[in-house]
């Protein structure tokens, strides 16, 4: 093979890191198109003696461990306690702040006898761009608002990169309250928030959506593709069937950005395609 130049070297090296191969394993690098080498022959087995008979084994088996036990998978297709309660509730809500009272008021769901707080949301209630994350952690829970901690951080950093604040976005969670160890929400548990998430909507009439991780895009889109397939596209959403077509991309949440690094290039090419559809001419304030 050929010498590279250092600005090749120099080229290559910059490739793999924006790759995410920022660290060396071993001293020395290694060909993997280069042929094995070649496994020196086993000496031949000698034969085995002759075993003597042996008594015929009894039919005997031992029992088969039991199999472990796991919960049922939840399916929305059961009834879900509360749910109608909830509905109700969003439904009679004329504006921003009884809806807001009537999230704290419910207690149709369990996950709110173990939160510190109920997390609504921040930003500015009036803006005409909504961010839906996925469910309070425990900084979340203990402050009472979404994206506060190391993530919430990093999501503000993005957002002033694109020229957004608070003053213009309204940031929010598909869950209203942090489930027991940040365990991942059920069926059941999402369902219960969603139509106050649906209300919310129609009562702020947004322009733009941005769903951001696995868990909200999936929840809000009735999806089961996995959140590397669905970022970066843009989808159309109704809080009911033939209602007002809201676009909404799709996006990494920033807690799985600081836990793969790599993975943050993608994210703001999602930001930047948001950027482009606000400038385009959406109203955000």
């Amino acid at each position: 093979m050929a010498s590279m130049s250092e600005r090749e070297a120099l080229a290559a090296l910059t490739w793999l890191v924006e790759n995410g191969a920022d660290e060396a394993l071993e001293r020395e690098p290694v060909n993997r198109l280069a042929q094995p080498p070649a496994q020196p022959a086993l000496p031949a087995e000698r034969p085995r003696p002759a075993e003597p008979a042996r008594e015929p084994r009894s039919s005997f088996r031992a029992p088969e461990p039991p199999p472990v036990w796991t919960p049922p998978q939840e399916s929305l297709a059961a009834p879900v306690d509360g749910l109608a309660d909830a509905e109700a509730l969003a439904r009679a809500a004329e504006s921003i702040e009884a809806l807001h009272d009537a999230i704290r008021a419910f207690e149709g769901c369990a996950l709110k006898a173990s939160a510190k707080n109920t997390v609504i949301g921040r930003g500015n209630p009036e803006a005409k761009l909504i961010l839906i994350g996925e469910a309070p952690g425990a900084n979340e829970d203990r402050l009472g608002q979404p994206f506060v901690g190391e993530a919430g951080r990093l999501l503000d950093e993005m957002l002033k990169w694109i020229g957004l604040d608070e003053s213009n976005v309204y940031i929010t969670n598909v869950l209203f309250w942090r489930p027991p160890g940040n365990r991942n929400p059920t069926d059941a548990e999402l369902a219960l928030c969603r139509p106050f998430i649906d209300r919310q909507i129609e009562l702020m009439q947004p322009s733009l959506l941005m769903f951001l991780g696995g868990i909200a895009t999936k929840s809000m889109l009735h999806e089961s593709r996995g959140i590397l397939k669905l970022r970066g596209h843009w989808y159309d959403y109704q809080t009911t069937p033939g209602g007002r077509v809201i676009p909404a991309l799709a996006t990494l949440h920033p807690a799985y950005l600081l836990r793969q690094p790599a993975q943050k290039r993608f994210a703001w090419q999602d930001f930047l395609k948001f950027k482009q559809a606000v400038s385009s001419g959406v109203h955000i304030s």
